[in-house]
Formats: C-alpha cells, structure tokens, sequence
C-alpha cells in the first residue's frame, strides 16, 4: 500500500493543477486563466505554504510561497505578490537557504519600491543587510543598510534611518573603508545633534568617528575634529570622558609612544568597557603604531 500524502502534499498538487488549469479540465480549463485560476491556485500554494511550515519543512515551504507569488503576479495582484515573496524569503531563511532568502526579499523590495510603499522597502532593504552580514558580505550589507536609510530618510523615519546608517558606519569601518564611516558618522551625529532625546549621546559617535580617523593614519583629520568640529557643534562635548581620552590617545599616536598609548586604553577601559567595535580599531591603531616604532 503506497503512503498517504500529507495535507501539505495534497494541497500542493491541488494547487499545481489548478494553475494548470487541469482541474476543469480541457478548453473550459485554459479558458479560466483570464479569470480567477491564477487566484484561486495562488490560495491554494499559500495554503499547501502553511501546511510545509507546520511541518518544519521550510525548503518546500519556501518553494511553495514562490508558486503562490509568481501566481499573484499572473494576476497582475502585485501588492499580494510582494506579500507573497516575503513569505517565501522567511521560509527560505528559517531553513537556512539564505541564497533564496536574498532572492526573494530582492522582488519584495522591487515591489514594494514600485508600488511606493517605500517604508516597507526600507524594512526589506534592512533585512537583507542583516543577512548579508550573517554570511559574512559586508560590502553587500553595507550597500544594503545604506539604502534602507535614504528611504528611511524620504519617508520622514529618522531616528531609524540614523539607526541604519550607524549600523552602516560601523560595518564600514570593519572592512577599513574609514572614510566611508567617518562620512556616515558625520551624518548620524548631525541627526542626532538635532533631537534633546539623542544629543547627548552623540559623544559616542564622535569617538568612533576619531578613532577611524587615527586608524585611517590621519592625524591631521583627527586633531580638526577634536578642536574645531566638535568643538563648534557641542561645547560642553570637551568636558566628556571620551573627549580627554580621544585628546591623550591622539597625543600618543602623535607622539609614536606605544606605551602611553597603551595606558591610555586602560585607563579608559577600566571605567568605561570598551565594546568588541572600539577593541578592534584600537588594536589596528596599536599594531600601526608598534609598526612605526620598529622602524625607527
């Protein structure tokens, strides 16, 4: 006796012939594409979606939710297919087929883009930077991440665009593209300068925009940050913490004194911890300097 099918395997065949037209059968059958077949199949892949996921079978999940969107889009229905597209991407990724996952959420955004609904297309754009940076394609999430944050500026969404764009710098930064970063800093700081929410937590921006300054071997770029541009943008920002240590640490990349650099760090990370970002742009300043110093 051959095995039962499963409800998802039932659903899915019922689907295929639907949108075959096979179900009606015969001229009758072709005939219903300009009608309603493409619709009703689209439910029928949806359903047959639903019931793979229930089964923890992603893959066929996934698959099934692209039958459904390449229906919607024969149903000319491209609000449902953009739907669709995404369902098949979250498919795809819960079963670890990120390549997929990347394909599909690059139609949702083309429709979603198409269609105006460009919030929408900001949130998909993000996504597929946070996936790119799980495979490890930085340049490609950082592309990504940054065009989430145009239009999640165009759409009037800055705090999340500011979000976005420093997720962004620090990506930048991690591939040593610090004048990428620096450029994008200078824009979330100018936000967030303009919010009594954030400005005072701008402090932490401008640390790592000076220090891809010292890590970019710009000591010039670094030292007209520290004395005029944050200076004129913040007065008060000369009192902070991060403002002595970013003027001893420039003192002792200046001064090409490994130890003092050193100190430096420590001192600051005994009060503050340093974060795994600020570690890594630390040590490639430290290795440059140690690098310099056997020269001499």
């Amino acid at each position: 006796m051959a095995p039962s099918k499963s409800r998802a395997q039932a659903l899915l065949e019922e689907a295929d012939k639907k949108e075959s037209g096979s179900s009606r059968g015969g001229f009758l059958g072709f005939l219903s594409a300009s009608g309603s077949r493409f619709e009703e199949a689209g439910d029928l892949y949806e359903n047959a979606a639903n019931a793979f996921k229930l089964d923890k079978d992603f893959g066929q999940a996934g698959k099934a939710f692209v039958k459904a969107a390449e229906c919607r889009e024969k149903s000319d229905a491209k609000h449902d297919a953009a739907n669709a597209w995404l369902n098949a991407s979250k498919a795809f990724k819960a079963g670890a087929d990120n390549e997929q996952a990347i394909y599909c959420l690059k139609k949702t955004v083309q429709y979603n883009a198409e269609g105006g609904r460009f919030r929408q297309a900001a949130d998909r754009m993000k996504e597929l930077g946070a996936i790119y940076k799980d495979m490890g394609l930085i340049k490609d999430a950082c592309s990504s991440l940054e065009g989430a944050a145009d239009w999640y500026h165009q759409e009037g969404a800055e705090s999340t665009a500011m979000s976005v764009r420093r997720d962004a710098a620090d990506l930048q930064a991690e591939l040593g593209d610090y004048n990428a970063a620096i450029e994008l800093y200078r824009r979330v700081a100018m936000v967030m300068l303009e919010s009594p929410l954030t400005k005072y937590s701008v402090k932490e921006i401008w640390l790592k925009q000076c220090l891809c300054a010292l890590a970019n071997d710009d000591m010039v770029a670094a030292k007209l940050m520290l004395e005029d541009e944050f200076r004129k943008a913040d007065p008060t920002f000369s009192t902070t913490r991060e403002a002595r240590f970013l003027t001893d640490l420039v003192q002792s990349v200046e001064e090409q004194d490994v130890e003092a650099y050193a100190t430096v760090v420590q001192e600051f990370d005994r009060i503050t911890r340093l974060d795994k970002w600020k570690t890594e742009v630390l040590l490639k300043i430290k290795k440059s300097l140690e690098e310099d110093d056997d020269l001499k």
